[in-house]
């Protein structure tokens, strides 16, 4: 496995595995993120993924109980991350979900869907044909809590973000951003144009983990009815 190091301020560590965007190189980042929650130490700190990188953030002061005399912290976490990552492949070592999102498009749950269509010729049937069609795939959680960055979605209804953005998105809007596509899992100001949403909580406070969706996930997309959407739990507008 291709990767390479960088230091972090005084108590953080990057792994790079990768100048692009690629399915291979989230595979290596999942990887990476495995590794680490299977072998805790008591100086680690967190660790954040990324599309191509993974932080690990460190305490130097606990290091110090485990390095040699006069190691340094960052010297002691990069030789403790090359023994594991030495010579590894990454392949069939990896296991996806596959995670269903039903989403009720149009409406006053989707109020953007309109111009989704508009803007690429299309009728919004189609539009909801294409979204739910595609081949998706978590790349990383940020922005909010488990707000998921998906690739694999169809250039054909790629719609750049609204001009002004709205104040309130409501929690579980799914929208599209330029070639993007996600779901906004609580309310927060944003400016993706809203094609529908989803009953399914995406961040859940109250469990563990958290977040239901995780970077590596499969996501199929289909459309439900009104009817269906509050059946399963949507709120009504």
């Amino acid at each position: 496995m291709v990767y390479s190091f960088q230091p972090l301020g005084d108590n953080a560590i990057m792994i790079e595995l990768g100048k692009d965007i690629h399915i291979q190189t989230q595979q290596k980042v999942q990887f990476i993120a495995s590794i680490l929650d299977n072998h805790t130490k008591d100086w680690m700190i967190e660790y954040i993924p990324a599309f191509t990188t993974v932080t690990l953030f460190y305490d130097p002061f606990k290091i110090m109980r485990h390095a040699k005399k006069g190691e340094l912290p960052y010297n002691y976490v990069r030789s403790w991350l090359e023994s594991f990552l030495t010579g590894v492949a990454v392949e069939n070592k990896i296991t996806q979900r596959m995670i269903e999102i039903p989403v009720c498009y149009g409406g006053e749950l989707g109020p953007d869907l309109e111009f989704v269509a508009r803007h690429n010729n299309l009728s919004e049937d189609e539009v909801i044909q294409l979204h739910s069609a595609g081949d998706y795939l978590v790349y990383m959680i940020g922005f909010a809590p488990g707000f998921p960055y998906i690739g694999g979605m169809s250039e054909k209804i790629a719609t750049p973000r609204k001009e002004t953005p709205r104040l309130k998105i409501p929690p579980r809007s799914v929208g599209i951003a330029g070639k993007q596509t996600g779901v906004y899992p609580i309310e927060t100001p944003g400016g993706w144009q809203l094609i529908g949403r989803t009953p399914l909580e995406l961040f859940r406070p109250e469990k563990h983990p958290p977040t239901l969706l995780r970077p590596g996930d499969r996501i199929r997309f289909y459309p439900i009815s009104y009817e269906e959407y509050l059946e399963l739990g949507g709120d009504k507008e």
